[in-house]
């Protein structure tokens, strides 16, 4: 096996292999595309299609620039909240309760069975609890000194 890394890019090469394997901090616009395309046929071959959709919930100020929200996708009968961010002005006022609302009524609404997402130790684990989130998964020392956690809330 042989190696050379320019500007972010580490070539693998192997004789005798069809293929390189090419290690980057800067992959091309359509690469991500490619991966997923290929796994969405594998898993839709598996396990039929997912049905997956993009949802967000987003905060707006009175100028209507997105200052905050949800961001997430539904697939396989669950919503995958993948950001969430409230603006620490809103936290503590009942925005972030209603935003998760308005997120489970529209999982419901596509048939979704559940919810799941992850939070590190020193983000808000209990607010998803105090939402009925139950954890199902945890990553010690993730990032150093912290843990992240995954959750899940059965609708």
């Amino acid at each position: 096996m042989k190696g050379s890394q320019a500007s972010g890019r580490i070539v693998i090469v192997e004789a005798m292999r069809p293929v390189q394997l090419i290690v980057t901090d800067d992959p091309a616009p359509g690469d991500r595309e490619a991966i997923a395309r290929g796994l969405v046929c594998y898993n839709t071959e598996a396990a039929g299609p997912s049905g997956s959709r993009l949802l967000a919930v987003l905060i707006q100020d009175e100028t209507g620039a997105t200052i905050g929200g949800l961001w997430g996708r539904t697939g396989y009968d669950w919503l995958y909240v993948e950001l969430l961010h409230l603006p620490r002005q809103l936290r503590g006022t009942g925005v972030g309760r209603e935003l998760m609302g308005y997120a489970e009524a529209e999982a419901r609404a596509r048939g979704c069975r559940g919810i799941w997402l992850d939070t590190f130790s020193f983000q808000a684990r209990g607010f998803y609890e105090k939402l009925g989130f139950t954890l199902f998964g945890q990553i010690d020392d993730h990032p150093p000194g912290h843990q992240r956690f995954f959750l899940q809330k059965r609708l």
